[in-house]
């Protein structure tokens, strides 16, 4: 009893910093906590909005526009250089395999494939100038604003020597069916205070989660940026379809069979009909 008492006593009277486990960080007081300094606001900030943060895609939806719009907050002078606006709008992303073929013998063969890890299903990015003049290669790694930039990295080994020309295949591919698209001069800058972006989206969207980023550029220097999710789904009877389609496709596939027998009689016996009148 006295060996534990006397343990006890020694115990208590350690320093604070002395009885705290191993690893566990010091307590901070409250006048460390009052000097710690605040985080710094950037001189200039974006005040933004969207038009629409829903998109609904039904039987007969054949695209849509979308409204970016916003103003620059300040609470100092207009600085003299320059004011760039950039507005990036991505769909969801997604693994794909691009593949080179060759005709060899007159039959045309794999002779090699990459497979990009995320690309983004759709991808527009508009500004107020031509990007390569207003955006530094650095802040472009950084911020992945550029199309070929905004595709992740590669899938499994990379089987190839040279990845550009695959990865830019991918983008003209896209770009032929309206999926990636780089507008040039599409913001509107009033009084380096006031912008908007009108976005066209195409009708073959994919259903999922889009985001909308903005970015405010000064010397080619990203100074504040803005992310707005907007949300893309099927409704109605499209949802439907496309919900059976993915949950039991092999009532989807009896169903299509079935619709396209009766399209068939239907048509041959209106044929019959037509033939005895």
């Amino acid at each position: 009893m006295i060996l534990r008492a006397a343990l006890i006593l020694l115990a208590l009277s350690l320093p604070a910093h002395a009885q705290q486990a191993p690893g566990t960080p010091p307590a901070v007081s409250p006048v460390q906590a009052a000097t710690t300094p605040p985080a710094v606001k950037p001189p200039e900030q974006i005040v933004a909005g969207i038009s629409r943060d829903e998109i609904d895609i039904t039987t007969n939806f054949d695209g849509s526009e979308l409204i970016i719009y916003g103003a620059i907050k300040r609470e100092t002078p207009i600085p003299a250089d320059q004011l760039d606006v950039v507005v990036a709008v991505a769909g969801p992303s997604e693994s794909v395999t691009v593949r080179h073929k060759e005709r060899r013998l007159g039959i045309w063969v794999n002779t090699g494939r990459l497979s990009v890890g995320a690309a983004p299903s759709f991808y527009v990015v508009a500004s107020t100038r031509p990007l390569h003049l207003i955006l530094t290669p650095e802040q472009d790694q950084r911020y992945r604003i550029s199309v070929p930039l905004a595709m992740r990295s590669f899938a499994g080994p990379v089987e190839v020597e040279d990845t550009v020309p695959y990865t830019e295949a991918l983008i003209r591919l896209r770009e032929g069916e309206g999926l990636y698209r780089l507008d040039d001069g599409a913001v509107r800058l009033a009084e380096q205070t006031l912008f908007r972006a009108d976005v066209r989206l195409p009708a073959n969207l994919m259903e999922g989660a889009y985001s909308a980023r903005i970015f405010l550029l000064r010397d080619g220097k990203v100074i504040d940026t803005f992310h707005a999710p907007i949300k893309v789904r099927k409704v109605g009877l499209e949802r439907w379809l496309y919900r059976l389609a993915l949950e039991n496709p092999f009532v989807y596939g009896i169903m299509s069979l079935a619709i396209a027998m009766a399209a068939g009689w239907a048509a041959s016996e209106a044929f019959r009909q037509l033939r005895r009148s």
